[in-house]
């Protein structure tokens, strides 16, 4: 469950307004809603390596010849899919044209799974916690279980993976992609990638470029350097786009003035002409402005405005209103042609064109499961751990208070088109019981419930009963009435919404708006004593009936629940607090604290517990006021739908943590590098101007001498590793850092060793005075010690010279550091880089 911000119930009034120009349903937060609005193991043997040498094979270029302008036009816009077809649980459908034998093609949301209307999938931990796992290896296993679900599932494309750099802590989607530093959102995404097109489906890498930020996302102008977007945003969609992605989508916002679906330097420059990317460019959700953007290197849209019962309407820009420029000469036909001729290509490459797309696998949701569980493990982790209170052992294992609304009911994933409805999803406190066993006391208390009991009947006039409100494809108003509310006070609505998308309002404050997207939706209201009008509205899936819950926690109750925790707490040997954020699609977050009187109830607990231990279920940074009161702190992330037994693992010491942060996280609201500037974030007069240039995440710390809470590529182990004796050498790929590493505590353990490259003497253009430049892991028995080379790729020793339109090397002598995180780098030594 979430709950809602007032920035999203602002978006959710204006989705569900009472008025008949609020029925309409626009796409204003995003592609978290546009899957809504919609209704044996196989191989493509080219799809992992690059993509065929030339595009327009004579095969395909005979195809299109053949092809009727509506044919071709049916290939640039997706639709929502023949009422009643499977197509109906992904988000876009395209017919094909069964005369010349080209398929259908039908293509789902990702990255964090296949999510499917009205059905489920193995609900992956998400790509910030994938990369957590400084992993390549469960990378690519991650885009294995998306591959093959996607082609079991029915599907052809998965619109993944993300790959925007982590440049706001506050940004909403933060959770969907891996981290603020370019080297390792590369390295992931390619083999991600990799994974994906390896089980013969097609992936979308997303979204071209710098969507950094929800706020005004589909406005806002993105005011950033060249050398900035070489450097730092665009390198993991090169990475990908090499690594052979069949698509790339491109995002909503404006990159320098120009809406990034339209813009030639992105798209063509860029795209084509540097990268020589041979696959198509799709739109994101509504993101296509003009039907001449096909011009400027866009192939196809996505998505149609929705008018509540009304008929599915056509795509804007890229059906009628494209037929009509191509008759007039306006848009010449051959330019459609190339638009029809790249996709075509792609479904050549994947051997769809061969009859193959009815060659799909069995799903196999146990190895998803285990996939799942395995990267939890691995990309939890440990920030804090004072006393070794972890891991849990005697005593201490023995009787435990486990704490928060979120042990009870999963946090597995964030909301928006990334949220997956899991095969299965355990309670953590359940999986902790299990694992302390039978003998053990194992109690649960909410502290601040989100979720409560459904509103009594007496307190609603006309009476409701949760659960089925609309029958397949009904729409309208299914309630209204009275709600008497016994006394003033903040009260947390929860509303669940499965089936169909509906919309609650209650006093004439802000409507929730309740979809599959979202799960439960938890908000506050401040009512008074006495009664209030109610009102709810909807439609259903065509498909499904909407079903809908309504519960409520009233004042009395949220004070209770608080008391009880803390009591619960204080008299357990062990307190486990799960602690959680909301992060979404279509809205940043508001505060980088916990949302609620999570951080308030997290310090209660601190005082009559000294070994409370708090676990986060987190999408991205958030702030700890109570940690230095806290024996122990993990961060789990949002871990998919096997993180409970993951965290279980890891808090018995089954396994043993090995993750590392991707991202720095700040000491205070305003010690990072978009505070104080409004002109970085949120944006001034419609731009968000990228001023700190290289310098994002780590490097902004670096260059300031900011502390902050901890650093990018931190997490502990339960045991301890020491290094020594670093030589680097130069070879014909660029540098290889040899450095010996040692496991000097107790148990086996793994470790990240990391290199930092240095600042080049020779160079004017700006720099970063250090930046990741290499990584790799190392598994160590106790006591034993290991000679581990990380190479650097040549490509980290150049910088993008703007005026020259190209890279060049960062020559002169530069320095090498190695160790476990950004900020502790204790081994230094120096290289050579030559000009060439």
């Amino acid at each position: 469950m979430r709950t809602a911000t007032s920035a999203e119930r602002t978006s959710v009034s204006m989705l569900f307004g009472t008025t008949r120009t609020g029925r309409r349903i626009r796409r204003t937060v995003g592609s978290a809603l546009a899957a809504l609005c919609v209704g044996g193991l196989l191989t493509a043997p080219s799809a992992a390596g690059a993509p065929a040498a030339e595009p327009g094979t004579a095969r395909v270029r005979g195809l299109v010849a053949k092809m009727t302008l509506d044919e071709k036009i049916s290939f640039v816009h997706w639709t929502t899919g023949p009422v009643g077809g499977p197509t109906m649980t992904g988000i876009g459908y395209l017919p094909g044209v069964p005369r010349l034998g080209i398929p259908e093609l039908r293509t789902a949301d990702g990255p964090v799974g296949i999510r499917l209307l009205g059905g489920t999938a193995t609900a992956m931990p998400t790509p910030v916690a994938l990369a957590a796992t400084f992993d390549e290896r469960l990378a690519e296993e991650y885009g294995t279980v998306l591959g093959r679900e996607g082609r079991a599932l029915g599907q052809d494309i998965v619109l993944g993976p993300m790959t925007n750099v982590i440049r706001v802590p506050h940004a909403g989607r933060n959770f969907e992609t891996y981290s603020e530093d370019p080297l390792l959102s590369s390295r992931m995404a390619a083999h991600e990638v990799r994974g994906i097109q390896n089980q013969g489906l097609m992936a979308t890498v997303k979204h071209f470029a710098a969507n950094n930020q929800e706020y005004q996302r589909e406005t806002i102008d993105a005011v950033v350097d060249e050398q900035t977007l070489q450097e730092v945003e665009l390198p993991a969609f090169r990475s990908a786009v090499r690594a052979g992605a069949a698509s790339v989508m491109c995002s909503y916002n404006k990159v320098n003035g120009a809406h990034a679906c339209g813009n030639e330097h992105l798209l063509q420059e860029v795209l084509r002409e540097q990268w020589d990317f041979r696959g198509w460019v799709v739109s994101d959700w509504l993101a296509t402005h003009a039907t001449g953007d096909i011009t400027r290197g866009l192939d196809q849209e996505l998505g149609v405005e929705l008018t509540l019962g009304q008929p599915v309407p056509e795509s804007k820009y890229f059906s009628s209103a494209l037929r009509a420029a191509v008759r007039d000469g306006s848009v010449p036909e051959a330019t459609l042609d190339r638009s029809v001729v790249r996709i075509l290509g792609q479904m050549e490459r994947f051997g769809l064109l061969d009859g193959k797309a009815t060659e799909r696998p069995q799903r196999d949701p146990e190895a998803g499961r285990a996939a799942a569980r395995t990267i939890a493990e691995n990309g939890g982790v440990l920030l804090r751990n004072e006393r070794r209170t972890l891991p849990l052992t005697g005593e201490d294992a023995t009787d435990i208070a486990v704490i928060g609304n979120s042990a009870k009911h999963p946090k597995v994933t964030g909301n928006g088109s990334a949220h997956v409805i899991p095969d299965r999803a355990t309670a953590p406190v359940d999986a902790l019981a299990r694992r302390a066993g039978e003998k053990a006391r194992v109690v649960h208390e909410p502290g601040e419930d989100l979720v409560g009991v459904p509103v009594p009947e007496s307190s609603l006039t006309p009476a409701f009963t949760s659960g089925k409100q609309l029958d397949p494809s009904g729409q309208g108003v299914f309630y209204e009435g009275r709600l008497t509310v016994p006394a003033d006070g903040d009260y947390k609505i929860a509303f669940t919404a499965v089936g169909g998308v509906a919309n609650l309002q209650i006093a004439g404050q802000s409507a929730v708006l309740g979809t599959e997207a979202f799960g439960t939706v938890t908000t506050t209201m401040r009512l008074t004593r006495g009664t209030h009008a109610v009102t709810m509205n909807g439609w259903a899936f065509e498909q499904t009936p909407l079903s809908v819950e309504l519960s409520w926690v009233t004042p009395e109750a949220a004070r209770d629940d608080f008391d009880r925790a803390v009591a619960a707490a204080a008299e357990a040997r062990t307190a486990v607090v799960f602690a959680h954020d909301d992060s979404a699609e279509g809205v940043d977050r508001s505060s980088l604290s916990l949302p609620g009187r999570q951080d308030e109830l997290i310090a209660a607990i601190t005082k009559v517990n000294p070994r409370t231990i708090v676990v986060l279920n987190t999408g991205s940074s958030v702030l700890m006021p109570w940690l230095r009161e806290t024996a122990a702190v993990l961060e789990m992330w949002y871990p998919g739908q096997e993180g409970a037994e993951a965290t279980a693992a890891l808090l018995f010491g089954d396994a043993n943590p090995s993750g590392r942060l991707t991202q720095t996280f700040p000491a205070t609201e305003t010690g990072h590098p978009m505070a104080g500037d409004p002109h970085r974030y949120p944006g001034v007069d419609g731009k968000e101007t990228y001023s700190e240039g290289l310098d994002v995440g780590y490097r902004w710390y670096d260059r300031t001498g900011v502390a902050p809470l901890f650093p990018f590529g931190y997490g502990l182990s339960y045991t301890t590793f020491a290094y020594s004796d670093l030589s680097v050498a130069r070879t014909a790929r660029g540098l290889e850092a040899t450095v010996t590493v040692r496991n000097t505590g107790d148990r086996a353990g793994r470790e990240t060793v990391q290199v930092y490259l240095g600042a080049s003497p020779d160079t004017q253009a700006p720099q970063a005075l250090r930046k990741l430049a290499g990584f790799t892991k190392v598994t160590l028995r106790p006591g034993e010690q290991r000679r581990v080379t990380v190479p650097v790729d040549e490509q980290q020793l150049r910088y993008w010279d703007t005026a020259a339109g190209t890279w060049k090397p960062g020559t002169g002598r530069r320095a090498v550091h190695v160790g476990p995180s950004a900020a502790e780098t204790s081994l230094t030594t120096s290289v050579t880089v030559p000009s060439r």
